[in-house]
């Protein structure tokens, strides 16, 4: 009997007996759990109902250990939270000793807490799921930083299985390439690369939170800059965030609300249909894991633009299926506005785009991942 514990930094969401998260993360989940009996989650829960973007864990037996948010940004929520880490590692203890496999998400601060508590566990089957940049060459904070440590020190993380995304030549053997998926087999449906040139519209989407992390400014600045050349270039955005409010008012002030849509969250279905439609998406986020937004728009033959972040260049396989850029709006218009005008190399780049991001469907990551389901 698998007694399978998760520990994540997700905020859960109540409804009946029911819990939901993150759709991406919970349908992710929902793979795991099929492999187990019962299951117990020890991560913070929100008071408000499901959204859009939010979906159900799918288990018989599950349980919730609801624990503080930790936040550390501020001053105030600092010491707010230190008050909490007792509860919170209280918490883990009980849960770690009912559990006979622990799985871990982490960067985040209840992960750092997770991995301390795991050291006192060497006999314990684990498994870590590392949904961050895991390049060593990269600039981390001083927490993801000795997440990281402590992950690759086999003395302090025994019996453990790291996946983490992208191929980094880890020598640690414990520490495995891996790689997450959103769609299944079945909808590797034939799709038509859209056709593309200087007279026609020209269709861009942006998918993600409306943070500066995100660089979503940037994204409509690029789509002015693209219409400052003379195309007929339109701009859809999924997500939400703080800094909706500023693009709102750039949109206005520019004059460019009727080329720019915020549509907000919306489910997943609802974005694949813009996917389809897409010409590029343009992602310029300043931190990632493996981005599911880059994947999911390579599936429907959207090419990419992003910046050069944990393994997207892995993804992309340096420029061959999409485009690599600084995070400069006039970089990114110019380099749409090349392959505008090298319509044979775009449909040549989102097709090979299409094909390898469909090697990577959900049939394919469960059978990955049953290979670390044990107790």
């Amino acid at each position: 009997m698998i007694r399978f514990l998760i520990v994540s930094p997700v905020i859960h969401k109540r409804s009946g007996n029911r819990y939901a998260g993150y759709t991406p993360y919970v349908r992710e989940m929902n793979l795991w759990l099929k492999y187990v009996d019962e299951v117990r989650i020890v991560a913070p829960v929100s008071k408000q109902a499901p959204d859009a973007l939010e979906a159900y864990y799918q288990h018989d037996k599950l349980r919730l250990t609801a624990v503080p948010f930790l936040d550390f940004r501020t001053l105030w929520t600092a010491l707010a939270s230190a008050f909490k880490i007792p509860v919170v590692l209280y918490q883990l203890i009980a849960a770690m000793i009912w559990a006979n496999h622990i799985h871990l998400r982490c960067p985040s601060n209840i992960g750092l807490l997770a991995l301390v508590v795991q050291i006192f566990f060497p006999g314990k089957v684990k498994t870590v799921k590392y949904a961050n940049n895991w390049d060593p060459s990269s600039s981390q904070s001083y927490s993801y930083r000795l997440q990281q440590n402590i992950l690759r020190k086999g003395r302090l993380t025994r019996n453990a299985t790291v996946l983490v995304y992208g191929d980094w030549h880890e020598k640690n053997p414990n520490i495995v390439p891996f790689f997450t998926a959103s769609y299944s087999r079945a909808n590797a449906v034939d799709t038509e690369i859209r056709e593309i040139s200087k007279d026609a519209p020209l269709k861009l989407i942006f998918v993600g939170t409306l943070t500066s992390n995100k660089r979503p400014l940037d994204c409509v600045k690029s789509l002015q800059f693209l219409r400052e050349k003379g195309y007929d270039a339109s701009l859809d955005m999924f997500g939400d965030g703080d800094q909706r409010s500023v693009l709102q008012s750039y949109i206005d002030e520019n004059q460019l609300s009727s080329y720019v849509h915020i549509w907000g969250k919306q489910s997943p279905d609802k974005v694949e249909t813009f996917f389809k439609r897409a010409h590029f998406l343009v992602f310029l986020s300043m931190t990632e894991g493996w981005p599911k937004v880059v994947a999911e728009a390579m599936w429907w033959g959207c090419l990419p633009i992003t910046t050069n972040v944990s393994c997207v260049s892995q993804m992309l396989g340096g420029d061959s299926r999409g485009l690599i850029v600084e995070p400069e709006a006039a970089r990114v218009a110019d380099a749409i506005s090349q392959l505008v005008a090298n319509p044979q190399l775009y449909k040549a780049k989102c097709s090979e785009a299409m094909t390898w991001s469909r090697l990577y469907d959900l049939e394919n990551f469960e059978r990955e991942i049953i290979k670390y389901i044990r107790s």
